[in-house]
């Protein structure tokens, strides 16, 4: 691979057809509808076929001016139509190499290469640092062990010299737990919303007027058949979530490729990320409302680096689904620097009327309103207010803090329940806050924030004892003396 090398030219077929892609709904509007049965048929039909010859000579004209190698420890990009552009990224700024297989490339045994760096932002060539559309396996397996041999300090490298690797697999999941997953995603509303987002593309073109009165004379036939047609739209909006979550975490795996944590997923389209340990900036359990009930939680793990267009390969998930008291167990050997079993400081009593205060403020006016104007079934908005207090006691009940050596465990729930897990060295700030209120009670919140993509991540807990997050806030600004 030192001699330059193109992509396969199926790389030609994919880039047309993600061209296409972001003008599929010009075309439907200006094609589809706009013509109406006027003179200018001709002419949209004529355009739009000149449209696609051309997206497909300049996918031509790219892919063959488009060439990549490995020289002097550099991964070395040449591209562009009219203007040569040169990329040259040294191995030892790259951090990951993102493996996946569309459908288009696993028809001709091939892969598509992502390279992340420190600090790429998601500007490079096809909206990474570079991207590889359609190379092969061999090829994406070379790069990944010259790669490895530049991280071990070999520089030198060849074919037949392969680097020896420790692999070992963390985690596979299993059938039952794909299953739980894709029942317990959450991805309904998500469904739900990009419907929306689709049908309100075309408003100046679909009749919602004759529509929204077809559902008054629909609404007139009574609630049941209602509730029947919203329950099986949601039936249908879970089905699809379900497929959709089963088809992207299928097969997932998690292994230790030497130093770095190596993820595979995916059933229509294979995904491979790799995430070095030393990168590792935090690591994140979230418990959602269905699956903590269930004992069940999800583990992800921040790391630096990522980029805009990719803010997945900065916040990975490592462990879909599991049971919530097997984590320390499976990440434990791995990441041995963090303790994962903590003992949380709770929030003290007298915070309690404070959480329950913010939580229903924003309630109270509903069912005032309610009991004024509605009565007697306005009484039933008090549910609301029980409800808003329940969620608030939630969040007190899961706020807590942790110190252990070089770590702080920060936990807290907005509408899931999340709890943080970062070394010292690795935060990138630390505040406490205490308001007027606050001051009162002898209470404060505290915030940290780690590296994570091109932002930050972290959390924040509020109303712990003031005296501990002065304890919190004094750790982490303390630097020992250094004795020569």
């Amino acid at each position: 691979m030192f001699e330059p090398k193109r992509l396969h030219p199926i790389a030609v077929v994919g880039n047309t057809f993600k061209q296409l892609k972001e003008l599929v709904i010009p075309f439907l509007v200006f094609v589809v509808f706009g013509s109406k049965g006027t003179n200018w048929d001709l002419f949209y039909l004529a355009a739009s076929v000149l449209t696609v010859i051309a997206i497909f000579v300049l996918g031509i004209l790219s892919w063959y001016r488009f060439t990549y190698r490995i020289e002097n420890g550099e991964l070395r990009i040449e591209y562009g139509i009219f203007v040569r552009k040169k990329r040259y990224i040294p191995f030892e700024r790259i951090q990951s190499l993102d493996v996946s297989e569309g459908m288009l490339q696993r028809l001709f045994g091939l892969v598509k290469v992502k390279v992340e760096t420190a600090g790429s932002g998601g500007m490079g060539v096809q909206d990474g640092e570079a991207v590889l559309g359609a190379i092969t396996r061999q090829d994406a397996d070379f790069i990944h062990e010259y790669l490895v041999s530049i991280k071990k300090g070999r520089h030198e490298f060849s074919v037949e010299k392969q680097v020896e690797l420790l692999d070992d697999v963390l985690y596979k999941i299993s059938a039952a737990e794909l299953l739980i997953l894709a029942s317990t995603s959450g991805g309904v509303g998500v469904v739900i919303s990009a419907v929306f987002a689709f049908i309100f593309q075309f408003e100046e073109i679909i009749p919602y007027e004759r529509i929204f009165k077809g559902l008054e004379v629909f609404a007139a036939n009574g609630i049941a058949i209602i509730g029947a047609t919203v329950f099986v739209g949601f039936f249908i909006a879970w089905l699809i979530a379900l497929i959709g979550t089963m088809l992207k975490y299928a097969d997932f795996t998690v292994r230790k490729l030497d130093n770095d944590l190596v993820i595979t997923r995916g059933f229509l389209e294979k995904r491979q990320f790799t995430i070095p340990l030393n990168r590792i900036q935090a690591i994140r359990i979230s418990e959602n409302l269905i699956r903590q009930p269930l004992g069940l939680a999800s583990a992800y793990v921040e790391s630096a680096g990522g980029s805009a267009a990719s803010e997945e390969s900065a916040k990975v998930i490592i462990l879909p689904v599991i049971k919530k008291q097997r984590i320390p167990g499976m990440l434990g050997p791995y990441l041995q620097e963090y303790q994962l079993e903590p003992d949380f400081s709770p929030a003290p009593g007298r915070a309690l009327g404070r959480y329950l205060l913010r939580g229903s403020a924003w309630v109270i006016p509903v069912p005032v309103v309610a009991l004024v104007f509605f009565r007697p079934w306005g009484y039933l908005a008090l549910l609301l207010l029980a409800a808003a207090a329940f969620w608030a006691y939630l969040q007190y009940k899961d706020a807590g803090w942790s110190l252990d050596g070089q770590q702080l465990t920060l936990r807290y729930r907005t509408i899931i329940k999340t709890t943080v897990y970062m070394r010292k060295n690795k935060i990138q700030s630390l505040s406490i806050k205490e308001s007027h209120f606050q001051r009162k009670k002898r209470l404060a919140s505290v915030e940290a924030t780690v590296e994570s993509g091109l932002g930050g991540s972290g959390g924040k807990v509020i109303d712990i004892e003031k005296r501990d997050a002065t304890a919190v806030y004094d750790w982490y600004s303390f630097t020992p003396d250094i004795k020569k």
